[in-house]
């Protein structure tokens, strides 16, 4: 058996791999002998059939099978051996004059090489690093959220200033009759106007707005009618509201068993503490989406000013064999279309991590495990479990190849954004979290 490579250009080549008979013939030989051992055939004792008989019957389909095998083994051995980095897998070239009849056979693999190139972790322009802060109305906002949620529902006759609304939605969405329960504060009602059309309505009352505008926020919008993420900020439409339900929440009282209820007995004390709380729990949570922002960012960065050609062809042929559901030519180059970019950054992420040993490593795995198990004990105000209790919980989870590989990625993100934090040029920019996701989502 021989294996050649030949490069057509830097990401293209061809491999050839030559199988002679006596490369598959004594496998082909002992699969035989065993097949007459056990071959059950009218007029022949079991073991006696003649080997003419079975290789007649058999020896094509065996050929078909160890060369197969053969041929498999010897190329996943030559790339390894050659240390071939190549994208997505070998196709083999269609031959009109093959016949498994002939005693030699030759295959021709075509290859797509992944690209060389260097990064330049030099930004001409600073990226962005955003520091969300929660600004006096965010904070006033959560408050009375949580005056809301500890509050008293009272029923009301009719819909008052302050007031909440349980009804039914009827509209069309995607040319079809939709219906949607929903609960609506007046708050969430954007303009005097709308809310004016609200205000004073009964049980019973049907109310017909454009969406356009009703919500304050778009994502309130999307929740009342259970539309999708993009159409959300889009839809304008007439819907129908019919109130089933007017009720209003008398707000909790900002005391002692109230902060009791949030933080555990005497942890907070005052409302100053409740803020204080509120401002420094949401600054946390705001860091890592500022973080996420900033990895987008360097990601579109490193995409844009990292320069290099991939080959499309192949990927664009290797698309159309690869999937279970073969894909015509036009679904194959739509679908490389939407997934170049993605590739490119793979191959960029990919260089970096190998460049500069950014890796995780089990014990990497075991110690985040750890880190979340004892989040969630505190979530739930318990202590943090003692190491013999602690250990099979994280054993159990990266059990779980599904999780281990999600917080794989998770760590490997980290570390990309403390390697991007460290090695590339950027700016930090106070916002409030209003502002962050106006300018994030606009």
């Amino acid at each position: 058996m021989n294996i050649t490579k030949q490069d057509i250009d830097t990401l293209n080549a061809v491999i050839t791999v030559n199988i002679d008979k006596k490369d598959f013939q004594p496998k082909v030989d002992t699969v035989l002998k065993d097949y007459r051992k056990t071959a059950s055939v009218p007029g022949f004792r079991k073991g006696q059939v003649p080997m003419g008989m079975i290789k007649k019957q058999y020896e094509q389909s065996v050929i078909i099978d160890e060369v197969n095998k053969l041929l498999q083994d010897a190329l996943n051995k030559f790339l390894v051996e050659e240390k071939l980095d190549i994208l997505g897998n070998p196709i083999p070239k269609p031959d009109e004059n093959f016949s498994w009849k002939s005693e030699q056979f030759v295959f021709d693999f075509e290859l797509g090489m992944a690209p060389k190139f260097d990064i330049n972790l030099d930004t001409k322009k600073k990226i962005t690093l955003n520091k969300i802060t929660a600004d006096k109305s965010f904070i006033d906002d959560e408050v009375k959220n949580i005056q809301k949620q500890y509050g008293k529902i009272v029923s009301q006759t009719e819909l008052v200033e302050g007031g909440r609304m349980v009804g039914l939605f009827t509209f069309k969405y995607k040319d079809e009759a939709q219906e949607k329960n929903a609960t609506i504060d007046l708050d969430q009602i954007k303009g005097k106007p709308n809310q004016k059309k609200f205000l004073g309505k009964k049980v019973g009352d049907e109310v017909s707005v454009k969406t356009k505008g009703l919500f304050k926020d778009d994502h309130d919008l999307m929740h009342a009618l259970g539309l999708e993420h993009d159409d959300a900020h889009g839809f304008n439409e007439t819907v129908t509201f019919k109130i089933t339900e007017v009720n209003k929440t008398e707000l909790a009282e900002l005391n002692q068993d109230l902060f009791d209820k949030l933080f555990g007995k005497d942890k907070i004390k005052t409302e100053k503490e409740l803020r204080e709380e509120i401002k420094k729990s949401a600054e946390k949570q705001f860091q890592n989406q500022a973080d996420q922002q900033f990895l987008n960012a360097s990601t579109d960065y490193l995409i844009e000013n990292t320069k290099f050609d991939l080959p499309a062809d192949f990927l664009k042929k290797w698309l159309q064999v690869s999937g279970e559901k073969q894909m015509s030519e036009d679904e194959a180059k739509a679908e490389y279309e939407r997934s170049e970019k993605g590739l490119r950054y793979q191959l960029i992420e990919g260089q970096i991590a190998k460049e500069n040993e950014l890796k995780v490593s089990f014990d990497d795995l075991k110690a985040y495990a750890a880190e979340v198990v004892i989040s969630q004990f505190a979530q739930y105000g318990q202590p943090a479990p003692a190491e013999e209790q602690l250990s099979p919980i994280v054993d159990n989870i990266l059990a779980n190849q599904e999780e281990t590989k999600r917080m794989s990625e998770q760590l490997m993100s980290q570390k990309l954004l403390d390697f991007y934090k460290d090695k590339l040029s950027y700016k930090e920019k106070e916002v409030t979290y209003k502002e962050f996701v106006e300018e994030t989502y606009k």
